[in-house]
């Protein structure tokens, strides 16, 4: 689906899972992609909090004794040994260079969606620039280290809950948001 315009009082921006573990180099889960990416995503960012398109980032995290686990023991060792994603260390926080704005939330999550047991949906839900009505649709703008389950899930979860989810890691599609007299920006 093709997105002519985005509203900006509809319209956030996911910023999903872009931490010091999947970005640092040499970090357990390093994912060169991911920095390869991040000053065209910092730019995107500038480019949301101009237009006052608001930030939410969400954070793969999980607790010292693997209590809240899941499956991750058995997919990837560097979690399953607790050498990433570990709340409370260096390596869950937010990349340096994409660092939430103040008032920007970052949600932390222990499954691959951003609204699996998390209170995102309620935040995106209760800003009151993002209405709920059924007059329009909320429109969301996931970045991300790449286009893989965790971006998936995020996305996917967001169109059950009838949100419209355009996917970009391009930040070159949002730098050709031009905005009008409405202050909409546009494709």
């Amino acid at each position: 689906m093709q997105i002519e315009v985005i509203d900006p009082k509809k319209t956030a921006m996911i910023v999903v899972d872009m931490q010091n573990d999947f970005v640092a180099s040499g970090a357990a889960l390093e994912t060169p992609a991911a920095r390869e990416m991040v000053p065209k995503l910092a730019e995107a960012l500038n480019i949301c909090r101009d237009a006052q398109i608001k930030v939410i980032y969400t954070a793969h995290v999980h607790r010292r004794d693997g209590c809240d686990m899941g499956l991750f023991d058995d997919l990837h060792p560097p979690i399953a040994n607790r050498e990433a994603l570990v709340d409370g260390t260096p390596g869950v926080d937010i990349y340096p260079e994409l660092a939430p704005a103040p008032g920007e939330h970052v949600i932390k999550k222990h499954r691959y969606s951003g609204f699996f047991g998390t209170d995102l949906d309620i935040i995106l839900r209760e800003w009151e620039s993002i209405p709920s009505s059924s007059r329009g649709r909320r429109q969301r703008i996931a970045a991300t280290q790449r286009l893989g389950m965790r971006c998936f899930a995020t996305t996917g979860s967001s169109f059950c809950r009838t949100l419209q989810q355009p996917i970009t890691t391009r930040t070159e599609d949002l730098a050709r948001c031009q905005p009008r007299k409405s202050t909409t920006p546009r494709w």
